[in-house]
């Protein structure tokens, strides 16, 4: 029981902890945003963003995913307390980190007159790429710093890299901008990379690691299964933004480009301010799952864990959106974009089985998986295009959200049953009466909020939005004994 409430704990404690950073620098991009687009007007935006984007796509085809599948090979290695194996691991990820690396920076300078006229439609940005081609070198080595925190589950470093990283950049930004407008557009992205390497390997360099000499034949071999996996989890990712893209288009084709903002704005809302509970839980939970994973039965218990911290996390969070998500709409953007409310309410309920869903997925990639990861996302990828397509067809934005549910309703039970079948996982009964319960509480805000004039259903509303909260507040307290830390809290106070 003492185990289990230390592991409840280890969940929360990094939850906290990397939520925080989340907000941060969600709070530091609003305002660096705020800055560029005075600075540089809306053109200088859309520079930016092109440059930025490009890169992001020659970035995902050559990092060959090492920022995820490393962390897994850490951390099964520094699980193991095989000082020589986990010297080994580093090494090779150190070396494929440069690889990799090298090759985007290449790949990026002879391809540098293309990519201007890909994003620009002309040449006039050959030498701007040629410039930023080190960037991806730079990203590569700080990714590969990160990785080593991450692996060792070294939790404040990363945290404080993350938050001093976003900071430095602000100071960097706008004063570059300010003095040289769009010209300072490529320094400023060079110095934001260098930055970020500094940083990591200034946080990451107290991490103590025997030194081993690693050849090239040593390297093949063992990162061999590294380079699949990343490899296989890369391409999903490309698959994904492949799908999100025509769904774009053809929403654009059928409704035009205002419902195309909308869509966006509206997912924008569940991913981002609900959704950086899952980048903070995943920060800590991946590597502590492949920690584990050559053991079903703590694997078992850790996704369970996980999938219940989630969802009393996220449950009283989704109601207070399901009911004021017109008010959350308006203080975010403005009047016009109410025509989203619709669609957020059916991607609530989605995201209670998303986040489930979310739980188990990591299992795949914790044991290393890859072509049953690969084509569990494919899966998933393909009918939810389907869904979206059809559920724009028929309702209208409405429909996105519709189909976000019934995608997630299905891959829950995908996922679910792959895991079943192939590595013998179960709920507990404890997590069936959680998310039971907070499922029901989620529908009922639902069922409020479509039937009864708003006024009313905002009184209606509160008092299952308030259950929510103390429910979760007492499934917390009996896991995570939250009344003694308020305590000990207090009396450090």
């Amino acid at each position: 029981m003492q185990e289990d409430k230390s592991s409840y704990r280890q969940i929360m404690k990094a939850t906290s902890l990397f939520g925080g950073v989340q907000v941060f620098n969600i709070l530091i991009a609003i305002v660096r945003s705020k800055f560029v687009a005075i600075l540089l007007g809306p053109a200088g935006m859309g520079v930016v963003g092109l440059l930025q984007s490009t890169l992001g796509l020659v970035t995902s085809i050559t990092n060959f995913g090492l920022r995820t599948s490393a962390v897994k090979d850490i951390a099964a290695a520094v699980g193991t307390d095989n000082l020589k194996r986990v010297a080994v691991v580093v090494a090779v990820m150190r070396k494929l980190v440069w690889f990799t690396g090298l090759l985007g920076a290449v790949i990026t300078i002879v391809f540098s007159s293309w990519l201007s006229k890909l994003a620009f439609g002309n040449t006039n940005y050959t030498s701007a790429f040629i410039w930023l081609s080190i960037t991806l070198l730079f990203y590569q080595l700080s990714s590969g710093q990160s990785v080593l925190l991450q692996g060792f589950r070294k939790l404040k470093p990363l945290a404080k890299s993350s938050v001093f990283g976003s900071f430095i950049g602000l100071l960097v930004t706008v004063p570059i901008y300010y003095f040289y407008g769009e010209k300072g557009i490529v320094p400023v992205l060079i110095i934001s990379s260098i930055t970020t390497l500094m940083l990591t390997w200034y946080f990451s360099r107290k991490v103590t690691i025997e030194k081993v000499n690693v050849d090239i034949a040593q390297t093949i071999k063992e990162g061999k299964q590294m380079m699949i996996l990343g490899f296989m989890i890369s391409l999903s990712g490309l698959l994904t933004v492949a799908f999100s893209y025509a769904v774009r288009v053809y929403i654009n084709k059928v409704g035009g480009l205002e419902d195309v903002g909308l869509y966006g704005a509206g997912f924008a809302i569940i991913t981002t301010y609900v959704g950086l509970v899952f980048s903070a839980m995943a920060t800590d939970y991946y590597p502590r799952l492949s920690g584990v994973s050559y053991d079903n039965n703590k694997a078992n218990q850790l996704i369970n864990q996980q999938a219940e911290i989630g969802i009393l996390i996220l449950a009283p969070i989704l109601t207070i959106f399901i009911i004021f998500i017109n008010w959350v709409v308006i203080i975010l953007y403005s009047t016009k974009f109410i025509p989203v409310n619709g669609m957020i309410h059916w991607a609530a309920l989605g995201m209670y089985f998303k986040v489930v869903s979310w739980a188990m997925g990591f299992l795949l990639l914790a044991k290393g998986a890859s072509k049953l990861f690969f084509w569990n996302e494919l899966i998933v990828n393909i009918y939810m295009l389907g869904l979206n397509l059809l559920g724009y067809y028929f309702y209208g934005l409405d429909g996105l959200g519709i189909s976000f549910f019934i995608t997630y309703v299905l891959y829950f039970f995908q996922i679910y049953v792959v895991l079943k079948y192939k590595y013998k996982f179960h709920f507990d009964t404890g997590f069936y009466k959680i998310f039971g319960i907070q499922l029901i509480l989620g529908l009922c805000c639902f069922i409020i909020i479509k039937f009864i004039p708003t006024l009313w259903a905002y009184v209606v509303g509160v008092p299952f939005i308030l259950f929510s909260v103390w429910y979760s507040y007492r499934e917390l307290d009996t896991r995570l004994n939250l009344k003694e830390i308020i305590l000990n809290f207090r009396k450090r106070k």
